[in-house]
């Protein structure tokens, strides 16, 4: 069918206008979709150089209640984009409101309020909740997310690679329970490991919050914190994984990745492969630091904090048996393995953490001296991850310094200035990034699983703010808190059910198989990287908005690259948004005191 001209004329006209309307607004003034405390940091991204003034509008009525200038352009290298911040942390009264840039538009719907983020922070918890394996979640307690169990793991076989004398390859045991690891279905020690010990650090850190938080899960009730009972479903399961003499296997799993289906659908044979010594020192650190914790809870449990040292040292002493036993996945055959590898070719932080959290918990010198943090260099600690542990060491003599004020085996100030020397840099690059955040110190920062480098940032500054009480700490940490709920170059909030504009469409089959058109709320997304690795999968829809390492992120199920989710990513933003909403309540609770 042919158009007359003045027609094809009319409808260019509307596609152009439409596009460039489509531009403006909320895409164009990138905010935490969620909202602000009312004596914090307030800050927004416009992208638009020729704006000049911005106003903050009730929702309500539209009525202006604040109005500023906004700050200079300026050029973010990671997206390329030139940007002018908008700060109106000075105004501070609770409610809902929009932000309104002159030539612009209006932003996404904000509110300003105190425990603006519990909902958030307690649903990454949750989420949790929903990785379980080997389990049926009720509607109950998952509301329309309520699947079948899946994965049983009564009858799980022994890799060759695993094979041992009282437990021959093809030989079978029962490893329930657990967490997914991520968007598929296996089970993995290594990065349970950081897991773990990150939302064991959360719990230490902040016990008096998190005992208080109903997280509607089937052992709310007892008389146990909700959190601790999660933490404890990935534990045991965790326990089981230790073989006979003391080394734990590195992953159980199903040969191949098993295809968009639900758990219950999902029959691949599944194997324990091949012990390591990564795997053996992060479950001992793991069961070390569980064991201190759950020592406060003999009656419910009773011998279980006795029984998860003697497994930790078990492991340890395996390690020093075994230092340099690496998981290589390419070795494996019959049946070769072809899930995630989690290899990793230096072993020194992972006994840092293990002897850290092993004389932590039992006060022996021999520990320490193994762990030889104080004479390790600088430049060897990091923000986390899971390939990186030993600043996890840091962070536990830092929360116990207390008890090692007056010791001689121990100099806590050079293990704080570890700490601060880190965050401090972190605080000096979101002084002149474009974006305001710590994220973004380096161009490295854009990998995989990007948004667990953000949070992970977040998590050092509020133990350098817990070192120092500086605020400068807590408002960075508040800042990587803004870039995860939606003050990014891409404008999404990254947590699944939170923000106007957020992840919908992860690769997480549980969510893709279901018949739920929203995902399951509360989970990470991975973030922008460039790598693309999955252009294979879901190449066709990387456009040229999405070639600068912080754009480079697409909502898409096939996605793997940018927008799988996983547990180590999601547990340093539980940390974060916890972290910061503890310590703001425990700000109003010293205040009302006053």
């Amino acid at each position: 069918m042919r158009f007359p001209l003045f027609r094809t004329i009319y409808i260019l006209t509307f596609l152009f206008t439409f596009s460039a309307y489509a531009q403006t607004g909320a895409e164009q003034i990138r905010l935490n979709q969620i909202g602000f405390y009312p004596e914090g940091s307030k800050k927004a991204i416009v992208i638009d150089t020729n704006a000049e003034e911005f106003s903050v509008l009730t929702a309500e009525d539209g009525k202006e209640v604040f109005s500023e200038k906004l700050g200079e352009a300026k050029k973010w290298p990671h997206s390329s984009e030139i940007v002018k911040q908008v700060d109106f942390s000075s105004f501070r009264k609770p409610g809902k409101y929009i932000l309104k840039v002159i030539g612009v538009g209006e932003s996404y719907t904000f509110e300003i309020a105190e425990e603006v983020h519990s909902e958030a922070a307690k649903a990454s918890i949750k989420a949790f909740y929903f990785q379980r394996a080997s389990t049926y979640l009720p509607e109950q307690y998952a509301g329309k997310w309520t699947r079948e169990a899946g994965h049983p793991d009564s009858e799980v076989k022994i890799h060759n690679s695993a094979a041992s004398e009282n437990r021959p390859a093809e030989s079978v045991i029962s490893s329930p329970g657990g967490w997914y690891d991520a968007g598929d279905y296996g089970k993995y020690i290594v990065n349970s490991g950081i897991t773990m010990g990150t939302l064991f650090s959360l719990y230490e850190d902040f016990p008096e919050y998190l005992d208080t938080l109903n997280l509607n899960i089937p052992e709310s009730g007892n008389n146990l914190p909700d959190f601790l009972d999660e933490t404890l479903y990935n534990l045991r399961w965790m326990m089981t994984m230790q073989d006979e003499d003391g080394g734990v296997y590195h992953k159980l799993t199903s040969a191949d990745f098993q295809g968009s289906v639900l758990p219950k659908d999902a029959g691949f044979q599944r194997w324990v492969v091949q012990k390591s010594t990564t795997a053996t020192l992060d479950f001992s650190a793991v069961m070390a630091q569980a064991s201190r914790i759950f020592a406060g809870y003999e009656t419910e449990l009773p011998g279980l904090s006795d029984s998860l040292l003697v497994m930790s040292k078990k492991a340890y002493k395996w390690a020093e048996e075994n230092p340099e036993v690496q998981y290589v996945q390419k070795e494996l055959k019959e049946p070769a393995i072809n899930t995630g590898a989690y290899g990793d070719r230096n072993f020194e932080d992972e006994f840092q953490w293990a002897a850290t959290e092993l004389f932590v918990t039992t006060g022996e010198e021999k520990y320490y001296r193994d762990a030889a943090l104080e004479s390790t260099a600088a430049t060897a600690f990091g923000v986390p991850s899971w390939p990186n542990v030993n600043t996890l060491a840091l962070y536990s003599i830092t929360r116990n310094g207390e008890k090692y004020k007056e010791s001689e085996v121990v100099d806590l100030d050079v293990i704080h200035t570890f700490i601060t020397q880190m965050a401090d840099e972190l605080v000096e690059y979101s002084k002149t990034s474009a974006y305001g955040t710590p994220m973004g110190v380096n161009e490295k920062n854009f990998s995989w699983g990007s948004n667990s480098e953000a949070a992970n940032q977040g998590v050092l500054l509020i133990n350098a703010y817990k070192i120092t009480g500086d605020q400068k700490y807590l408002d960075a940490a508040n800042d990587n808190l803004d870039y995860l709920l939606g003050r990014n170059a891409t404008g999404f909030s990254f947590l699944t059910g939170f923000g106007e504009k957020s992840t919908r469409d992860p690769h997480h089959r549980p969510s893709e198989a279901d018949d739920v058109e929203d995902p399951v709320p509360g989970l990470l997304a991975g973030g922008p990287n460039p790598g693309q690795q999955d252009k294979e999968s879901c190449g066709h829809l990387y456009t040229k908005n999405h070639h600068s390492p912080a754009t480079s992120y697409i909502d898409e199920r096939c996605s793997y690259a940018s927008n799988e989710i996983a547990i180590n990513w999601n547990a340093p933003f539980v940390y974060l948004a916890n972290a910061l909403e503890a310590i703001r309540s425990s700000h109003e609770l010293s205040e009302g005191k006053d």
